[in-house]
């Protein structure tokens, strides 16, 4: 059975471990900080294959970022990656095969083969943290578009209400739907909402409210709290609305740091009143946090 390192790049982390060629884990999950610098990210991605080179068959990238259609660098980075990210030549770290995917991809085919979505060939993982990722199985193969940047859903544009993106674009999903988008959210409602006066974080500055405190206020029953919370909510399920319109999938899997404080159930009614197309089902992912590192060495397997 063929073994394929398997690393998951992060702006901030990076983890990895060897897995094989049906998703099982052969070593420990190790983890390292992404270093800001270029030069000390490849020396890094160097020495870690280096440790299991002789050890494995081939080595599976999944990272933020736009990656080509060739699955053998990141044409555009995300801004919390070194800069030169893009310009690095992947193939060069190794003497075995490499292989590169965006980390939002090798989620989804991770929840496809060995997760959430097992058995349904039409899937849509939604990745929700600092920003939002998407990935998409049409008829049991991984949508990557014809120069392999398929899925951005974080840039599709909705109705919104002006908000600038980190792309600097106007109205971008991601700018509503992501963890920052929560927290963008919470700091406009505080500055406008006479609710705010009677918050359980009142004597917070807007801009010092954090996603957590949001959360935390649900929890509380903190009534400012719940309407930032029903506000993003809401602008998560318009984006959802529009995907499975165009999609016709037959589920959406929600992934990400804020996918375990979303009803599920509450998303999923709101969605299907309002689609043309059959029902949908939206379930929380369950391939678990490494799910990027599985997806790499599974989609590696089928390349190589």
């Amino acid at each position: 059975m063929r073994k394929i390192l398997a690393i998951d790049v992060g702006g901030t982390k990076l983890i990895y471990a060897v897995i094989n060629e049906k998703g099982g884990f052969l070593t420990e999950v190790k983890k390292a900080a992404t270093p800001k610098n270029i030069h000390e990210l490849k020396d890094l991605f160097e020495k870690i294959i280096s440790e299991y080179e002789n050890d494995i068959d081939m080595t599976a990238f999944a990272t933020a970022g736009a990656v080509n259609i060739d699955n053998t660098m990141v044409e555009s980075s995300t801004p919390n990656m070194p800069y030169g990210y893009n310009s690095l030549d992947f193939a060069s770290l190794s003497k075995k095969p490499v292989y590169v995917e965006n980390d939002a991809n090798a989620a989804a085919w991770a929840e496809y083969k060995t997760g959430a979505a097992i058995g349904e060939n039409n899937n849509i993982t939604i990745t929700i943290g600092t920003g939002v990722g998407g990935g998409f199985i049409i008829d049991g193969k991984l949508l990557r578009g014809k120069s392999g940047r398929g899925g951005e859903v974080g840039s599709m544009k909705i109705n919104g209400r002006g908000r600038i993106c980190t792309c600097h674009r106007k109205d971008c999903w991601e700018s509503y739907a992501s963890g920052t988008g929560l927290k963008k959210t919470a700091e406009e409602i505080a500055a406008s909402d006479e609710i705010f006066n009677k918050s359980i974080f009142k004597n917070k500055k807007p801009q010092e409210i954090t996603t957590y405190d949001i959360i935390e206020g649900v929890n509380k029953g903190d009534e400012y709290s719940k309407k930032v919370f029903d506000i993003w909510q809401h602008d998560l399920i318009v984006g959802l609305i529009n995907i499975t319109n165009i999609f016709d999938t037959e589920s959406i899997i929600i992934s990400g740091g804020l996918g375990k404080f979303i009803n599920t159930g509450e998303i999923e009614n709101a969605v299907n009143s309002e689609i043309v197309v059959s029902p949908v089902r939206v379930k929380l992912a369950s391939a678990g946090n490494y799910s990027g590192m599985i997806g790499a060495a599974l989609l590696a397997c089928e390349k190589f």
